[in-house]
């Protein structure tokens, strides 16, 4: 029998890393893969070493590199749901660490930041400050537990909150505790956008035009029409990803006059009656009552975590390079940001103006102890600042809104919603929420009412979903811990609910933004 030479016994043609077999998504990107629990667990590729090809034959050792990197992006396949390509949130797969920066900083800075100094009031300098720091480094540990469990079991990705609740929960009770905070996160933000955005425009008008306004100006209702018709414009892009442009604006936006608020409050000379003793309440009850309505304006002032799993659903995903790693760059350099802006405004703001804060917030402050000593132009560009966060703002918060209304659609017809269905439902939740707003005028005085009854999603069900899909060892530091915090912050969130209604009743710390004149 004739000897072959060595290059024939091989009948699988050495191919290049780069010819590796991919599966795409229905949007044209690569699956996403889970990484490998650790780095010493057994795969079926553990045996192709480099210890174990050293003796072979480079056109053998070549086949066998090129199966084994088949063998691990096969074997970390994510599967995939039709649907999902013709949903507003994981239409389009390509994000980057940009975008996600653009979104949480869009998502985690605007108005709401405003009431810090309203909080300082009720609970004076060292309480206050301590508050603020503790509910940062948490809600950062929660936002990291959100960003590494969006992908925490092989071959599936978590591209919405309440899926990973039904994961950790169970379907319908992930379903009870998560769908009616995450909605009323996004639905109650964006009505009281509408309202902050409507009274601010008027407040803007009146500046710019002064004098020279006309004797019928239009009303504040008016206002909120025009402020709900801007956004529903706007709304009319298609995906999560095309508008982080609007989040870039909203991002700018908000740091700009964040900055400008609290540096011309404490440019200013302060009140001659200003004082930083905590305001004094009537009785102990509604002292206690007070200070819990404070602490859920603090928590309040940082939300956002209901569109972390959904941001990082935009990002394309592999085994080498999982959609975590670009997602977490994105979030520390925005929360760098956010600290930079939430800080100072409610150092400043409290330093400026202490117990005399007025319930609508340090911008309100400004208006009402400083407007003739400010220049005209100088408050007007604050104002539509304000104004042009309000509309980016309003579109990140309600694109969850979208694709709800969407999947119900795709899901009882087959087929993605046309240009029309789309913007019928837009145009649809925009002037619900315009309408809600007019019926109900105080929902922008209830920040801490809503910082009470959305806590959880923040700050305790991100770690109870830590122990029950990571599944640390029983009675670790790690279980003991994630368990403490969760049932820490389903504890301040009844508390802090009972202080916000408690507060709306009796008109302690009614929150009006910014009154119509």
């Amino acid at each position: 029998m004739e000897e072959r030479p060595e290059t024939e016994l091989i009948s699988i043609p050495a191919t290049p890393r780069a010819s590796t077999p991919e599966i795409l998504t229905p949007s044209g990107q690569r699956s996403p893969r889970k990484e490998a629990a650790t780095a010493k667990s057994w795969t079926p590729t553990s045996f192709i070493s480099p210890r174990f090809l050293s003796p072979i034959g480079t056109p053998m050792k070549r086949v066998l590199i090129n199966m084994k990197g088949y063998l691990e992006e096969v074997g970390h396949l994510t599967k995939l749901n039709p649907q999902d390509a013709w949903l507003p949130i994981t239409e389009s797969r390509n994000g980057n660490a940009h975008y996600a920066a653009f979104h949480n900083l869009n998502a985690g800075v605007g108005f709401q930041a405003l009431l810090l100094p309203v909080a300082f009031s009720f609970l004076g300098w060292s309480w206050g400050i301590i508050s603020l720091i503790i509910a940062y480094v948490w809600q950062l540990y929660t936002l990291w537990i959100l960003v590494q469990l969006h992908e925490a079991v092989p071959g599936k990705r978590y591209n919405r909150y309440v899926e990973l609740a039904q994961a950790a929960f169970g379907e319908r009770l992930g379903v009870w505790l998560a769908l009616f905070p995450t909605v009323y996160l996004s639905a109650g933000n964006a009505t009281a956008l509408i309202l902050v955005g409507g009274e601010t425009m008027k407040l803007f008008f009146q500046i710019v035009c002064g004098p020279l306004c006309s004797s019928n100006p239009l009303t504040t209702v008016e206002w909120y029409l025009v402020f709900t018709s801007l956004c529903i414009v706007l709304s009319q892009l298609p995906n999560l990803n095309s508008i982080a442009g609007l989040s870039l604006v909203g991002a700018v936006t908000a740091i700009t006059y964040s900055t400008m608020v609290w540096v011309l409050s404490v440019s200013q000379q302060r009140p001659p009656s200003i004082s930083y003793e905590p305001v004094s309440m009537p009785t102990l009850t509604a002292s206690v009552f007070s200070v819990l309505n404070a602490l859920g304006i603090i928590a309040f002032a940082f939300r956002g975590h209901n569109l972390v799993l959904e941001i990082q659903a935009t990002m394309p995903s592999t085994f080498k390079k999982p959609a975590h790693v670009p997602m977490w760059r994105g979030a520390k350099v925005a929360y760098v940001f956010i600290a930079m802006c939430v800080f100072p405004v409610a150092l400043g703001g409290y330093w400026a103006y202490g117990n005399l804060m007025p319930s609508g917030g340090i911008l309100n402050a400004l208006f009402g102890f400083h407007s003739h000593d400010i220049p005209r132009g100088l408050l007007a560009m604050t104002f539509l600042l304000v104004v042009f966060n309000c509309l980016s703002s309003f579109q990140i918060y309600s694109m969850p809104v979208f694709d709800s209304f969407e999947a119900s659609y795709t899901s009882r017809t087959n087929r993605p919603c046309s240009i029309w269905v789309r913007s019928g439902f837009r145009v649809f939740y925009g002037f619900v929420s315009l309408l809600i707003g007019v019926a109900l005028p105080f929902l922008s005085s209830l920040a801490g009412l809503l910082g009470g009854l959305t806590l959880p999603v923040t700050f305790a069900y991100p770690c109870f979903m830590w122990v029950l899909i990571k599944k640390p060892i029983k009675y670790s530091s790690n279980w003991y811990f994630n368990w403490i915090l969760g049932w820490l912050g389903i504890a301040f969130s009844l508390a802090l609910s009972i202080g916000g209604i408690w507060s709306m009743v009796n008109s302690g710390l009614k929150l009006k933004f910014f009154k119509p004149n």
